[in-house]
């Protein structure tokens, strides 16, 4: 099966920010569509793009809300 490419288009409402950002300028955006989820750095709209397929996304989200994922600095 062939997905298309992720669109960027700076305008597109389908973004949005993370809850997480604190207004600290380290924000990370995410939308949903064509059957993947797509990740970008909101401080470079026009920027690179991480695409996932829609069941490795909501794996990643279920991880996170469960605690079964760490930041290790």
């Amino acid at each position: 099966m062939t997905t298309p490419p992720v669109e960027t288009n700076l305008v597109d409402p389908d973004w949005i920010t993370s809850s997480y950002s604190g207004g600290n300028n380290n924000c990370v955006q995410a939308r949903r569509k064509d059957r993947r989820a797509a990740v970008r750095d909101s401080k470079v709209p026009d920027g690179a793009v991480l695409a996932f397929p829609m069941t490795g996304w909501d794996a990643f989200v279920v991880g996170v809300r469960e605690g079964g994922l760490s930041a290790h600095r």
